[in-house]
Formats: structure tokens, sequence, C-alpha cells
């Protein structure tokens, strides 16, 4: 008779190396995944502190006026030189009107005193016979004072009248040469009545030609919604905006313990956070010269007793590639992983 062996005690040794195989692979396994995850992290550095960035223009106007027509609707494209708002024309052509009224009153005066120079050459004439008759006047008194038949009173007042005649004659021949300048620049339309009345209508055949607001470059208008007809719009304060299209960027903030090994140039995948499924390679373009807390309204103060170190975020540029097949609108978030190759 064969006796009866029991199973179980036929598998318990078969079973004892399994435990010790378990205890073991867990802690090989952990090291594996924990060098590996060391060694593929060490080459890279990534950040979730990131976003679409584009240059935006604000629209507004070199002249005060109310607005009569705004042309684009909201993020309409829009190219360079397009027509964006309409100011009412009216009373900036009543003010270049005047300007031009003024301009032709400049030129009439510059003529007449043009005309003047006639006269005034003609009164140099008078004035000088005027001091020949008393230089003659005074010598002949002084002849009859050597003789006795005058009086010390008549004598100087032929001083007094020939010396007055002098002045007369001096004062005259200035006039003329004021005149002759004058001649002269309005010959040459350089009066400067007449340069001043000319700039005046420069200025306001300006403002009239800025009634028309236009595109100053190719891009999306946005924001049309602040300019209404009807309103006024005050010259230099901003309206409605234009995103510029061409020009988009990542602005990523990493810490300032990652940037001991990068460099521009390198390699980076952006991941946006709307299509996580469709990356990006982009280049490193710049690393910013000051942390984000410099740039702030209020810098931090440190010079205090109560100081906490705290770790600093450095503004870095990503150059986004010109051939996206996603849309990049700005202000979207994103997750950037730079390969630093260290």
């Amino acid at each position: 008779m064969h006796a009866i062996v029991d199973p179980e005690t036929l598998a318990r040794p078969r079973r004892r190396w399994l435990r010790p195989a378990l205890l073991l692979s867990v802690p090989l396994l952990l090291v594996a995944v924990g060098a590996w995850l060391w060694l593929a992290s060490g080459g890279s550095v990534s950040t979730d502190d990131a976003y679409v960035q584009q240059d935006r223009v604000a629209i507004s106007s070199d002249v005060t006026g109310r607005v009569q027509a705004v042309i684009p609707r909201e993020s309409q494209p829009v190219k360079r030189g397009d027509v964006l708002i309409r100011l009412w024309p009216r009373p900036f052509e009543i003010a270049l009107a005047r300007a031009d009224a003024d301009l032709a009153a400049a030129r009439l005066q510059a003529t007449g005193l043009s005309a003047g120079t006639t006269g005034a050459v003609a009164d140099v004439a008078g004035k000088r016979d005027a001091v020949a008759f008393a230089r003659a006047e005074l010598e002949r008194q002084q002849r009859l004072m050597t003789d006795g038949f005058t009086t010390r009173a008549r004598l100087q007042a032929a001083e007094y009248a020939l010396q007055k005649a002098q002045s007369e004659y001096a004062s005259a021949l200035a006039d003329v040469d004021r005149a002759r300048a004058a001649a002269n620049a309005s010959g040459r339309g350089t009066h400067p009545l007449v340069l001043a009345a000319m700039a005046a209508r420069d200025k306001a055949a300006f403002d009239l030609a800025r009634t028309i607001v236009r595109a100053p470059a190719d891009g999306i208008a946005t924001q049309t919604d602040k300019v209404l007809p009807g309103q006024i719009m005050i010259a230099g304060v901003p309206t409605m905006a234009l995103a510029m299209t061409g020009r988009r960027w990542i602005e990523a903030n990493f810490k300032e313990t990652d940037l001991e090994h990068m460099r521009p140039g390198q390699r980076a995948t952006i991941r946006l956070d709307a299509w996580p499924r469709s990356p990006l390679i982009g280049r490193v373009e710049s690393i910013g010269a000051a942390t984000g807390s410099e740039l702030s309204v209020l810098p931090p103060q440190n010079a205090t007793g109560n100081w906490v170190k705290v770790v600093q975020r450095v503004p870095v540029r990503i150059a986004l590639p010109a051939d996206a097949t996603v849309p990049l609108i700005a202000g979207l978030s994103a997750t950037v992983t730079v390969e630093t190759g260290k």
C-alpha cells in the first residue's frame, strides 16, 4: 500500500522562495524607477507658470472729437492702414477754413509792408532836407552872434533844431531798413506773419486728417465696444485695442534654481492647456534681466528683520514655431519643458 501524502505538504516547499523574491523585487523596482526618473529629469527643466503673449496696440486719437462711426467689429481682422474710427469732421473743416483766411490776411499784410518802402524812402529825403536847413540856420545864427545881431536864445534854439532834425533823419533811415527787410521777406515768402499763418494752417489740416483713425499694423480688432458712435473721444486716451498678428511668444516663469544650464537657442516643448495633445516645439529666445518681483509695481523690501527667503521666478521668452497647428490665443496657459542637456 502507498502512503497518502497531503498535497499542501508537497506545495509548501515550493512556495518558500516566493516571499523572499517578492520582498527583494519591490525595493529593486523602486530603486530602478527612481534611478530612471533621476537620469531622465536631469536633462530638462519644466514649469506650468507659462502663458501665450502677443503684441497689442492701444488705439487712441490725436485729436478730441465726437465719434461718427466705428468700422471693425469685435475680433475682426484688419490690415495696416484700414479705417478703424471716424470722427465728425465738420468742426475741423471750419478750423481749416479759418486758417486759410488768416493765411491770406497775413500775406496781404506782408504785401502792405512791402509797399510801405516807397513812402519810407520819400520820408528820408524830407528828413535829409530838414537837417540841411537846420544846419544852415545854425551857421547863420552863429555869424549873427559873432556880429552881435542876435540873442543867445535864438542860437540855442537853432542848435536844438539841428539835433532834432538829425535824430528824425536817423529814425527815418531805420524805418527804411525795416521796410526793405519786410519787402525782401515778403518777396521770398518768409515773413514772420506769413510763416505763423502757414504753421497754423498746416496744424488745422493735420487735425482734419487725424479725424480718421487707421490701423497701425495688421491685427485683430478687440474691445471695439469701448467706442460708440456719438461719444467724445479724448486725444491720447486709449480706447479699443489691436492684437498684432505674426508676433506671439510664450512667457514662462522659471524658478531661479532652474536657470543654471539654460541658454538661448535650447529646444522647448510647449503643451497648451487648451490643446494638451498637440505639443509645439519652440526655442528659448531670451532670459529675463530681472525677476518678476523686481518688475512689479511694488518691489519687495527685504531689508527687514523678518526676512524669509523665497525662490524667485525669472521670465523666459520662448519663441513659437511659425507653422503652429493650434490657435495661439493670447493669455492661454501652457506647460513648458526646456531641454538643457544637463
